[in-house]
């Protein structure tokens, strides 16, 4: 390349045939190797955010009533049975893909090395690596900083006969750490991918991630490696993420990867809390949602400040001034409207520093409080004591420091955790693929972080499903097949998640439990195997609604089947009358598809194996401008045994998906539009100089993924028929409604897979594009002169090559007038 005058430095190679051949480097101009010939294709390099868990609790001991029950995980899905049997994971290999291993942990092995739990590993990146200074990597993946990876650990293998009656789901297998975090920080999916080209050469049989950003889409770099190893018959189990909240089609990546398996969490069924003891009136212990006590030893008076229970606003504003002083008092206050923290603050002000927030209905979990000693009780307790102090009863509330946990049955027990991402992926792959518990997980953590800890997310769940993969390669072998299959397997013995407790709910979205739970005894003994364990039905315009599927018999007796269909809620992914994805939990419609089955009941002999046909038809009478996913269960049961494949379809279009964000939504001016690093927003033609602060940004925001994204400059005079421009230019005018290509100047950025952004301010919100210094993508000049810039968002199954198939908009006239080259001052 240096021959074509590339200036590039090579930051990691990459040489295995049939999985990866490459490089990561850094260049100045991505457009100069792309015209290479024999580059097939130039990726850049991004940030992975480092895990995190939903919520942490470091134990003080066995007796810490924040541990929940610690084997209830395996008893839930058949593990238990599976230990029973002597199926522990003896013999199989696990790679470890994570922040590092504290393998000086005594459930751990105490040591690393042959002979050891922990047999090796490696440290890409050292303690000091954040995702953007340079790695440091030595052979040490010790980790007593940050921990994660060592819970990760734990949970596939912490050693059985402890204090804290743990065991590994795997605790016989052998486990390699591989380190790519620091103790903070992301990490840049190049290392990923050498971390997992490294697992592969090793021999690892399972190579699992608890990791992931929002991709949303099945190319990602990592995501293609993780697919092309477990194509060879490696296991691959990856977080489905820990997005929930942010709605449908917002998967994780490298989970997205096709041949691998991604990983959703279940609620556990029960919580350990703590309860208040009542004095002055007769009435039972108060439930308080606090894993540990609060720190309160005195018996004190309660105080509420409000005596009406439907206040909406309680303490939002600063407290009456005849209030007393609270710093006596149990102060009792009503859940909404503002922040806990700013009710908490003025509850301090009059000296209150102690408080009990009663729910109002949103729901009795843990809440956010600061620095202030508060919980949250139900609505029933907060308006038994507002209504007796409002009654001038003389009523106290005490907190005993022992003896008052127990376990609160989690009213979402047993359900998928609302945090787990939501799939599909924008090109209509099944992800998540399974569900595993990954709710109050006890496991091990850093000796220096408390050795033992309570952690709850994805995280937690995948390597669960490392750990039966392991039992699964133990007991069937190491081959292939086994492998290759082993997606199908999980998913086909699966247990059925509902949507809710409530009677006659339907299940839960296939998008976001996979296939449900799983089931490792039924997928180690069963001697039936249905295939495959998911079917694709993709969107109204591409739909695949006849699909087959086969049952085969391995045992020694004839098996008859009954096949019935499962429908489960339809999610409804969109917001009503807009083009806003719904927050989570989303919404589901009880619309669901409707099936005709070749056989309703099938006899199949030993050693035979049977083809299914179904024909299914999409839910009628939902507005596909909200794109309902549909999805649902092909049971094929009998008495004694029961399976099934799920399937998943889009009753819409994706091509009619708006991608790009043109409301006033947001930032109260309609988008896309250019302003500036001061934050105006520039809607009449304006000049640059390019000195210092002066200099254009592009401000958008993607309704939804975009297989391509093009910024052009163009001549001002061009006519250019857009899409965007107009806020009552319908959705769906084409660009031009040609093919015919669009003349263009030069090109500013391109970038391929994009995910679509939020309604959340974390840095997923919208996309800022600078235009410094003034050069083309090519690293050439951009003479002085006028411009427009051209946007273009490719739709969703659109041609690249078709111009109406791309949404697209036109900026206002954009002035270049750089003084002398010397006077342009790039922004670092």
């Amino acid at each position: 390349m240096r021959k074509r005058e590339v200036m590039f430095d090579v930051d990691r190679e990459f040489n295995l045939p049939g999985i990866f051949v490459g490089a990561a480097v850094t260049l100045t101009h991505r457009d100069h190797i792309a015209a290479i010939p024999g580059v097939l294709a130039v990726r850049p390099v991004i940030n992975v955010p480092p895990p995190k868990p939903v919520s942490l609790h470091v134990v003080t001991g066995p007796n810490d009533p924040a541990i929940p029950d610690t084997e209830s995980t395996h008893v839930i899905t058949g593990v238990d049975k599976l230990h029973a049997m002597n199926i522990t994971g003896k013999g199989i290999k696990i790679g470890i893909i994570d922040t590092g291993t504290d393998y000086t942990h005594p459930l751990l092995g105490g040591g690393i090395g042959p002979g050891h739990k922990v047999i090796g590993g490696f440290d890409f990146v050292g303690d000091a690596y954040n995702g953007s200074n340079t790695p440091k990597p030595d052979n040490d993946p010790l980790d007593q900083c940050n921990g994660h990876g060592t819970h990760v650990a734990g949970i596939i293998g912490a050693n059985p006969g402890n204090a804290f009656n743990i065991s590994g789901v795997a605790f016989n297998a052998s486990l390699t750490s591989y380190r790519i975090f620091g103790c903070n920080g992301s990490v840049t999916d190049d290392v990923i991918v050498d971390a997992l080209m490294r697992g592969q050469k090793e021999g690892q049989h399972i190579l699992t991630m608890s990791l992931g950003g929002a991709d949303g889409w099945t190319e990602g770099t990592a995501s293609v490696v993780a697919s092309r190893i477990g194509s060879t018959g490696r296991i691959i189990t990856i977080a489905a993420g820990n997005d929930g909240a942010k709605g449908a089609f917002y998967t994780s990546g490298p989970g997205n990867a096709i041949d691998g398996i991604s990983v959703a969490s279940l609620d556990n069924t029960v919580i350990p809390l703590q309860n208040a003891t009542v004095h002055g009136v007769t009435r039972a212990p108060i439930t308080y949602f606090d894993a540990l006590p609060l720190p309160v030893k005195a018996t004190l008076p309660i105080f509420a400040t409000s005596n009406s229970t439907t206040v909406e606003d309680d303490a939002c504003n600063p407290l009456p001034d005849d209030t007393p002083d609270l710093s006596k008092f149990v102060v009792i206050v009503r859940r909404g409207t503002c922040t806990f923290v700013q009710k908490l603050t003025n509850i301090a002000a009059k000296g209150g520093n102690i408080s009990l927030i009663y729910d109002n209905g949103s729901g009795f979990s843990a809440i956010a409080v600061g620095d202030f000693i508060s919980a949250l009780i139900q609505p029933a307790d907060g308006e038994f004591l507002v209504k007796s102090f409002a009654s001038g009863k003389k009523v106290s509330l005490s907190f005993p420091q022992s003896g008052a946990a127990f376990s609160f049955p989690d009213p979402t027990g047993g359900l998928i955790s609302s945090f787990t991402s939501y799939g599909p992926t924008n090109d209509m792959f099944f992800k998540p693929a399974v569900a595993a518990p990954g709710g109050n997980i006890l496991s091990t953590l850093p000796i220096p972080l408390g050795s033992f800890g309570v952690e709850s997310g994805t995280s937690m769940a995948t390597p669960f499903i490392a750990g039966v993969s392991a039992l699964l390669f133990q007991k069937n072998g190491v081959t292939p097949v086994v492998g290759r299959t082993s997606t199908a397997l999980l998913e086909t013995t699966a247990q059925i998640v509902s949507s809710s407790h409530t009677k006659g709910a339907l299940p839960q979205t296939a998008a976001q439990q996979g296939a449900g739970l799983v089931d490792a005894f039924k997928a180690l003994t069963a001697d039936t195997v249905v295939f495959p364990g998911e079917l694709l039905l993709n969107d109204t315009a591409n739909f695949k609604g006849t699909q087959t599927f086969t049952i085969n018999n391995r045992g020694k007796v004839n098996k008859t089947f009954r096949i019935t269909h499962i429908p489960a809620g339809t999610m409804l992914s969109l917001t009503n009358g807009s083009d806003f994805p719904a927050d989570g939990p989303v919404p589901l419609s009880n619309r669901t598809a409707t099936v005709k089955f070749s056989n309703t009941t099938i006899t199949v002999k030993p050693g035979q194996t049977v083809e299914v046909t179904a024909k299914i038809t999409p839910p009628t009478g939902l507005d596909p401008a909200q794109l309902p996913v549909f999805s649902g269960f092909f049971q094929v049961a009998n008495a004694n045994e029961s399976f099934h494949v799920t399937y998943l379809g889009l009753a819409a279009s994706l091509k009619d998906a708006q991608v790009v964000d043109s409301s006033n939504t947001f930032f109260g001016v309609n988008l896309p539009v250019i302003t500036n690093p001061q934050g105006d927003f520039i809607t009449q033609p304006t000049t640059f100089t390019f000195v210092g602060q002066d200099f254009p940004e592009l401000l958008m925001r993607l309704d939804f993924g975009t297989p391509k994204l093009l910024l052009d400059l163009v001549d001002p005079n061009e006519n250019i028929p857009t899409t965007l421009n107009q806020p009552s230019t319908s959705k769906d005018q084409a660009s031009g409604n040609s093919t015919t290509p669009i003349k263009t100047i030069g090109s500013l950025f391109e970038a391929d897979f994009l995910p679509r952004n939020t309604d959340q301010d974390d840095g997923s919100g919208f996309n800022l594009f600078d235009v410094t210094p003034p050069t083309f993508a090519n690293g050439t000049k951009i003479p002085n002169g006028q411009y427009k810039i051209l946007l273009r968002a490719l739709k969703v199954t659109g041609n690249p090559g078709n111009e109406s198939d791309f949404e697209s908009w036109l900026s206002p006239t954009i002035g270049v007038n750089v003084p002398n080259e010397e006077d342009v001052i790039p922004i670092l």
